[in-house]
């Protein structure tokens, strides 16, 4: 896909986003469509398969999976520890603590990466902060942790490393070796700085 069909893309699904996030008529959005597109290019909302693997398997606590797929889609199959907000409930009262925060970092994910990052736009267009998008989804998760591919003999060592990695990942997570466990060479897993929110100052003055 070359960059100006992605800009298109990513055009029509903000355009889709915007629509489905209710009006707001109490305060004004923290980002414009124009902002969002700027935040879209330059993809730092997205978090590798091979950081989630680390985090997990180093059961790094200020990690929180938020499967926005289907409940049936959630049952059949879902990463450890994830909870299931589907996308069509994810702007209900009851899961705002969990999507408007300043403790957990939110890792979105789909099957693949269209209703993981709807949900992620819509969540930022409101302000939230803390949430990012799996990479690829399940999808590349099930292709690069779950099933890796040794890379051809001609390949560089980090290529080697991070094949090591994800074959001992895959033994944690339900198959495979779980030989020797470290994380991959040039791709440590660095985690996202969670912005913390800011307590209500209390009324000044008094009666």
């Amino acid at each position: 896909m070359t960059i100006k069909n992605m800009i298109f893309a990513a055009m029509i699904l903000l355009g889709v986003v915007i629509a489905m996030v209710p009006e707001n008529t109490t305060k004004p959005y923290k980002l414009t469509a124009e902002e969002m597109l700027v935040e879209v290019q330059g993809a730092a909302e997205m978090v590798s398969a091979d950081d989630v693997a680390h985090w997990l398997i180093s059961k790094d606590p200020s990690l929180q999976l938020i499967d926005v797929r289907t409940p049936d889609e959630y049952q059949k199959f879902h990463l450890e520890g994830a909870i299931n907000v589907p996308l069509s409930v994810i702007l209900k009262d009851e899961y705002r603590d969990y999507m408007d925060q300043g403790v957990k970092t939110n890792v979105l994910y789909s099957n693949g990466t269209i209703g993981s990052h709807q949900g992620w736009m819509i969540l930022r267009q409101l302000g939230f902060e803390n949430n990012y998008v799996l990479q690829g989804g399940l999808n590349y998760w099930f292709d690069t942790i779950m099933n890796p591919k040794e890379p051809p003999v001609t390949s560089p060592d980090e290529e080697f490393a991070r094949y090591d990695f994800r074959k001992a990942a895959s033994g944690v997570f339900g198959g495979g070796n779980a030989a020797a466990l470290a994380a991959p060479t040039k791709t440590k897993a660095s985690k996202p700085k969670i912005v913390r929110k800011k307590k209500k100052k209390a009324p000044a003055g008094g009666c």
